[in-house]
């Protein structure tokens, strides 16, 4: 098992890609994606020879992000790929949806057990404002389609923005209460390009939960494998509500997640100032135990926390760089 010197267990890989994504979301990448890297992205062999050296090491939990996995061709074979190795009982994808509606049914058929999509506003004029896209409509159909496709898992992640759909919070909830949906509300994070829209935008998490809990919502114990979110339900409600606060107190003590870059640099958290460079150890099925031998010894190097709540954020200078 991957454990750290903290006694932390690791079932869950973040399995990024590739970096590029085709939407300019406000908090992200409002410029839109800037090709300033190699986009020689890690290739199926390697991304099998990866993920069954973390099977082997104790992950059951696979998410496959990017930038925008979606934009990759070989998605469904990337998903039918994890999905067939031992020891892997879970593959998730998040994505921004935009090809939802027409690939759902191809990821569903390639063994894909669950499914985040970004939706950052309801209101079509506010979610092309945030994205650059007006794709609201295309998306919302594609959700009914993974559910019409048997995909029991989904999630809707909003990060909320003081200027932008803070105000819509009781129209997700409105929203949520005849959807079987986990709605996660995800705290605006501080990145290395975003200084001044973090100061003008951060919503707290803590005063959504309080909210919550004042009418009526009760805490879902944690799975082990499960992600950050602390997720509430209600009896009158059929979906949930998660909510992923960074700068909580103790965020990081839960911590079950590692993170692979789209190049081949393993993360040991979303804000370290540099990836631990495998690559040279994915080109061969006879570096299995070498790799496996590599993760391990990486993981002495965790830290107890991330220091965003000092303003501290390493090197990432945005989420796609890595997923989020």
């Amino acid at each position: 098992m991957l454990q750290d010197k903290m006694g932390r267990q690791f079932h869950y890989l973040r399995l990024s890609i590739t970096d590029v994504c085709n939407f300019k979301c406000t908090y992200c990448l409002p410029d839109g994606y800037q090709c300033d890297s190699s986009r020689d992205f890690l290739s199926l062999d390697e991304i099998r020879r990866l993920v069954t050296a973390f099977a082997r090491l104790g992950t059951s939990k696979i998410r496959i992000t990017g930038g925008e996995p979606g934009l990759r061709k070989d998605l469904p074979q990337i998903i039918q790929t994890c999905k067939s190795i031992d020891g892997i009982e879970q593959v998730a994808l998040t994505s921004n949806g935009f090809n939802l509606e027409q690939k759902i049914n191809q990821w569903v058929d390639a063994g894909l057990d669950s499914l985040n999509i970004s939706i950052d506003s309801l209101k079509p004029d506010m979610f092309r404002l945030i994205t650059g896209h007006d794709k609201l409509e295309s998306i919302l159909r594609g959700l009914a389609l993974a559910r019409q496709a048997g995909l029991k898992a989904i999630k809707v992640n909003t990060v909320l923005m003081q200027q932008y759909n803070a105000n819509q919070l009781d129209e997700y909830l409105s929203w949520l209460q005849d959807k079987a949906y986990t709605l996660r509300f995800i705290e605006l994070m501080q990145t290395g390009d975003n200084q001044s829209f973090f100061n003008q935008n951060h919503v707290s998490g803590e005063s959504i939960k309080q909210k919550l809990l004042a009418e009526g919502w009760s805490a879902v114990i944690r799975d082990k494998a499960a992600g950050p979110a602390q997720e509430f339900y209600h009896p009158d409600y059929q979906g949930k509500v998660g909510l992923i606060m960074p700068y909580s107190k103790d965020f990081c003590v839960s911590c079950n997640r590692l993170r692979m870059s789209a190049l081949g640099k393993l993360h040991l958290c979303l804000f370290t100032e540099h990836g631990i460079d495998m690559r040279s150890l994915l080109k061969r099925d006879n570096q299995l135990n070498e790799l496996c031998d590599a993760l391990q010894l990486a993981l002495a190097d965790k830290t107890p926390s991330h220091l965003l709540q000092e303003g501290e954020t390493g090197g990432t200078s945005h989420l796609a760089m890595i997923g989020g």
